[in-house]
C-alpha cells in the first residue's frame, strides 16, 4: 500500500463493470490506477461474498482475484452494523438494500477518501450523499466522498 495514495473502498459493481461497455472503459482505468500506486484499493467481506455468488460471471471473479493483492480486506464489525442500522433507520435505504448500506458504513468507519460506485441507485445517487454523510456526521464520523469511476479516474489525455 502506498502511504500517499488515496484509500479508496471500492464495491462490487466496478468490478463488473469491467466487462460492461458502458462502464469498461472508466473502470479499467481505475484498476490501472489501483496497480499503479495512485489508489490504495478497500474491499469487503460483503464485496467478497457478492463476487463469490454462483450468478458472478468467471470473468468478474477473474478481475476481482487478480486485484486481491492490491487490496485491504476492511473488516466488518460492530461499529460498522450500528452505522448501517442507523443508515436504515433514517431511510436512506430499505432493509433489502442493506449490503448498500452496509457498503457505505464500512468505508466511512475505515477512514476511506472516497467510495468508487456503479451503483447509482444506492450509493452514487446525489440524493443519498448527502443522507449518509448527515448520518455520518450524527455518529460522529467524517464525511466520505461518494463516486463513479468516471470521476475518478485520471483520462488518458492527464
Amino acid at each position: 500500500m502506498n502511504s500517499e495514495a488515496k484509500k479508496a473502498y471500492c464495491d462490487t459493481s466496478v468490478f463488473g463493470g469491467v466487462y460492461d461497455s458502458e462502464f469498461q472503459i472508466p473502470s479499467n482505468r481505475f484498476f490501472k490506477q489501483v496497480r499503479c500506486g495512485i489508489f490504495n484499493l478497500i474491499i469487503s467481506p460483503v464485496v467478497d461474498a457478492e463476487i463469490s455468488d454462483d450468478n458472478t460471471p468467471i470473468e468478474v471473479k477473474k478481475v476481482f482475484k487478480q486485484h486481491l493483492k492490491y487490496a485491504e480486506i476492511a473488516s466488518v464489525n460492530q461499529d460498522e452494523i450500528l452505522l448501517q442500522s442507523a443508515y436504515l433507520k433514517e431511510k436512506n435505504l430499505t432493509p433489502k438494500w442493506e449490503d448498500d448500506a452496509l457498503h457505505v458504513a464500512l468505508a466511512t468507519i475505515h477512514q476511506c477518501d472516497k467510495i468508487v460506485s456503479w451503483n447509482f441507485k444506492h450509493i452514487v445517487n446525489f440524493k443519498k450523499i448527502p443522507l449518509y454523510n448527515a448520518v455520518n456526521i450524527l455518529n460522529g464520523y467524517q464525511s466520505v466522498a461518494i463516486y463513479s469511476p468516471l470521476e475518478v479516474v485520471e483520462s488518458d489525455e492527464d
